[in-house]
């Protein structure tokens, strides 16, 4: 009888997991130190711990990070302490030059591969970034814009009561701006999007895109289902479909992260009848060029 042979010794290798434990510090903290304050007035900055996991499963150090719509930098930003080169394209001038201002610090900070923040619209890509980049980039990694109930801060004001802001795109008559526009269009323009992407993508590169659902009056707004249509258009393949979590587990409990507008909206729709609930993660969609 064969024997069966002896298992090495020392700890296992920890298996990736499809749920991401990355809200285990408050977004505050995990922007401290890294990030101007300017970029706080963003209506939906990704979460940095959501960006280096990505970056860390996706990419080996000195590989190529592309985000085409890369608000305030995060993905660059995160991309850059982890030791991978970052390139990004923004269509409000206003984040790019944030964006660049946070590419700084990091550089300030010891960080030092390329990095690169382009102004355009990320539906016209080939317009915006040189060719050189074209099937060079490793990981694409960005999210839509969606759902201004889940976006914004509130400030009150004695007699003037609970005020929202920082929830909206630039002017909202730049109808350019793919937040300012319906679903239909949202989508058609995130599949350019994705299409352009692509192309600067090498093959068997992946693209990584975070999403959530909303609600549009009583209607639910399935995105990621919707996106996941958009990247099989774009003519990429499905490959993982992850959750990144907001909130923070401990003790055997999750702890939701909400701000005081995303408590106050569900609370109303719920005296309203409909069952929502706070958003505890992101959906994370992962998607792959193909070989061929």
């Amino acid at each position: 009888m064969n024997e069966l042979p002896t298992p090495a010794s020392g700890p296992e290798p920890a298996l990736p997991v499809s749920v991401w434990a990355t809200g285990q510090h408050a977004p505050a903290t995990q922007r401290r130190g890294r990030y101007h304050p300017d970029g706080t007035a963003h209506p939906a900055k990704m979460l940095p711990a959501i960006a280096a996991h990505a970056i860390t499963t996706y990419t080996q150090p000195g590989d190529l990070v592309l985000d085409p719509m890369c608000g305030t930098g995060t993905t660059l930003v995160e991309a850059l302490h982890l030791g991978r080169r970052a390139l990004g394209c923004e269509y409000e001038t206003r984040w790019a030059t944030i964006a660049r201002t946070n590419i700084d610090l990091a550089r300030a900070a010891g960080c030092g591969q390329d990095a690169a923040v382009y102004s355009g619209d990320a539906r016209r890509l080939d317009a915006v970034l040189p060719a050189d980049y074209l099937g060079t980039v490793d990981l694409v990694i960005t999210s839509p814009p969606y759902g201004d109930s889940t976006h914004g801060h509130v400030k009150t004001k004695p007699g003037e009561g609970v005020q929202k802001r920082n929830h909206r795109y630039g002017s909202t008559l730049d109808r350019g701006q793919l937040a300012n526009v319906g679903l239909g269009r949202l989508l058609s323009g995130f599949t350019r999007i994705l299409a352009a992407s692509a192309a600067y993508l090498r093959p068997g590169g992946h693209i990584v895109i975070t999403a959530r659902p909303w609600r549009q009056h009583t209607e639910l707004i399935d995105l990621p289902a919707h996106i996941i249509t958009c990247a099989t258009l774009a003519g990429l393949e499905p490959a993982e479909r992850c959750v990144a979590l907001l909130g923070r587990l401990a003790d055997g409990e999750f702890i939701a992260r909400s701000s005081f507008f995303q408590r106050d909206f569900v609370v109303k729709k719920r005296r309203a009848g409909l069952p929502t609930h706070l958003v505890a993660h992101e959906d994370v969609l992962v998607l792959r060029k193909p070989l061929a």
